[in-house]
């Protein structure tokens, strides 16, 4: 095989799986409803929050009168949650899977001595 046609081959590889990664992330694309509980800890007793996901990347949607806050991350294309979400100086870390149209996990809030569980709905379309 030539040079040039190792590249190629190569770069049809390379294609063929980056087209493979962002249809198994695509699934998770949508609107999704995050409630939050609080197990332990002096933080309010629950949250709720709504996050875009598209192609594994998320995006906070604040709600009608809802302080800012930013949430960085990724959703992985097997479901994985690997999120930061950031209000005023506050970092709270939530980890945990979507499988289908719901998820769950947990989350802490180091700095206030908070931690909890999540779950997640998948809004219709």
């Amino acid at each position: 095989m030539t040079g040039g046609a190792i590249a190629a081959s190569s770069a049809q590889v390379s294609s063929a799986q980056v087209s493979s990664a962002q249809v198994s992330s695509a699934k998770h694309d949508g609107i999704w409803h995050v409630q939050l509980a609080t197990d332990s800890g002096t933080c309010d007793a629950s949250a709720s929050y709504s996050i875009a996901v598209e192609n594994g990347s998320v995006r906070y949607i604040p709600g009608p009168g809802s302080s800012p806050a930013t949430v960085s991350g990724r959703i992985g294309p097997d479901g994985t949650v690997d999120l930061d979400i950031r209000r005023s100086i506050a970092k709270a870390d939530a980890s945990g899977r979507l499988r289908g149209k719901s998820g769950s996990g947990t989350w802490q809030l180091a700095m206030l001595g908070c931690s909890g569980r999540w779950t997640a709905q998948k809004r219709a379309a």
